[in-house]
């Protein structure tokens, strides 16, 4: 034991503050920034085929990211097929189906077939469609007049 005069180290305030179990206290001044990592980064095309994929869009880059991640199979053939359907459909549609694709996690063989026919079909603004909840029949609440006379006619 040291019986000599506290020391300006020993009365400096501490460097971490005491917290309770189960409340940790995290000071991010104690902390460097985050480097770049892999959240931040972008795919980068390795050939021509690749950066005509990449050029679709932000669709097309979300797609190929989440694909990856998901561990699909034979990627470069879906992305060849949707260069093939780029040249078919607006370049624009199809980027923003790979983008639902990705989003939803659809990236089996023709699921990005089936988004573009499904969007292409879908209802316009002003369209009506018959449902199980709603009928484009007239109904029959005109049959309820039937037989009865109006005040025009009799007088």
């Amino acid at each position: 034991m040291s019986t000599s005069a506290p020391t300006a180290l020993s009365r400096s305030p501490p460097r971490h503050y005491r917290a309770t179990p189960g409340t940790p206290k995290i000071y991010d001044a104690h902390f460097p920034p985050q480097p770049e990592g892999p959240l931040d980064r972008r795919p980068r095309a390795r050939n021509a085929a690749e950066s005509e994929f990449l050029d679709l869009g932000e669709g097309a880059r979300l797609w190929l990211i989440e694909a990856a991640a998901a561990g699909t199979p034979r990627m470069r053939v879906k992305m060849t097929e949707a260069l093939a359907l780029a040249k078919l459909f607006d370049p624009v549609e199809v980027d923003w189906a790979l983008g639902h694709a990705a989003v939803h996690g659809r990236f089996a063989e023709a699921d990005l077939s089936s988004i573009l026919d499904h969007h292409a079909r879908a209802p316009k603004a002003g369209e009506h469609r018959a449902s199980e909840d709603r009928s484009l029949t007239q109904g029959t609440s005109a049959w309820a007049r039937l037989g009865q006379h109006s005040k025009d006619e009799a007088l």
